[in-house]
């Protein structure tokens, strides 16, 4: 293999069936936020967030576009900092378990660690996207 070789497959985008994936499961957690938006809204204020009727919609229409341009491998230094963005802001807010007892203690903290491994693919994606600027 020559350098020029080398070149070529750092410009190569990400896996495209490990973006389907990781798209597809973004995609699905947009559209059940947007169906769902008001009990989300409920849960931001329950949670002591400010305008919560504003930001809730707002953080789900970001997640939705960073998820297909993401995907896409359209921007994807944008769109992974926005799906890194997105979880970075939520997480510690709408899943503070340590807040809760009992199931919903559990609950929460199932749902904060999925989110943990979600902000650690997000990160494997902006690496690759830097990548492929360095070039």
């Amino acid at each position: 293999m020559t350098d020029g070789d080398d070149d070529a497959d750092s410009r190569r985008p990400p896996s495209f069936l490990g973006r389907l994936l990781f798209g597809g499961t973004l995609f699905y957690m947009s559209v059940d936020g947007f169906r769902n938006n008001d009990k989300r809204v409920e849960i931001a204020k329950d949670r002591g967030l400010p305008a919560a009727e504003l930001l809730v919609p707002l953080a789900t229409g970001m997640l939705l576009v960073a998820t297909l341009l993401l995907t896409l491998w359209v921007w994807p230094l944008v769109a992974a900092a926005m799906v890194l963005l997105f979880f970075l802001s939520t997480t510690p807010v709408i899943h503070s378990f340590w807040r809760f007892e009992g199931g919903e203690k559990a609950n929460q903290k199932i749902h904060f660690l999925k989110n943990i491994a979600l902000i650690g693919a997000t990160v494997t994606f902006l690496v690759e996207a830097l990548r492929g600027r360095a070039d």
